[in-house]
């Protein structure tokens, strides 16, 4: 049995939230709180019948926002930050290769389309560069609006 959060709980939320459209004042797809974020249970409720909803205040983002369970862990729960979330727009800053053979240069913008971030070798993400997904290491990776050393 699923064990439900309480009134007052802090928590954390495990993916970055986006107005799904019922947001009020923001565009739809529009970043409402980051992954990471810590927040404060103020409600819960049910959606379609069967699925929790949490009420959450964030207040460093300073939104209330309707969360589920599986979006959730405790605030004290170990937590791996990263650089880059879901959509983000990155490129390689170093040539990427398969078997020796460059398939995307430094400068190249994709997006990220998966977060791996219980890896051995420390976080990585799946990056789409124009319809090829690759696997890339985050210290790998630049956001293509900074600047870049010649």
């Amino acid at each position: 049995m699923e064990q439900y959060r309480e009134y007052g709980e802090q928590v954390r939320v495990v993916r970055p939230l986006r107005n799904d459209g019922t947001y009020p004042g923001m565009d739809r797809g529009e970043l409402l709180v980051p992954r990471g974020s810590i927040g404060v249970v103020i409600g819960r409720g049910t959606f379609l019948q069967d699925q929790v909803i949490y009420t959450v205040n964030f207040l460093e983002a300073g939104r209330v926002v309707g969360c589920r369970q599986e979006e959730l862990i405790d605030a004290d729960a170990p937590w791996v930050p990263t650089r880059y979330e879901f959509r983000d727009k990155v490129t390689p800053a170093i040539p990427l290769g398969i078997n020796g053979e460059t398939v995307v240069s430094p400068g190249t913008v994709g997006e990220v389309c998966k977060v791996l971030r219980d890896l051995p070798d420390g976080v990585a993400y799946h990056v789409n560069f124009a319809g090829r997904v690759l696997q890339v290491p985050e210290q790998a990776l630049t956001d293509p609006t900074e600047e870049q050393p010649s």
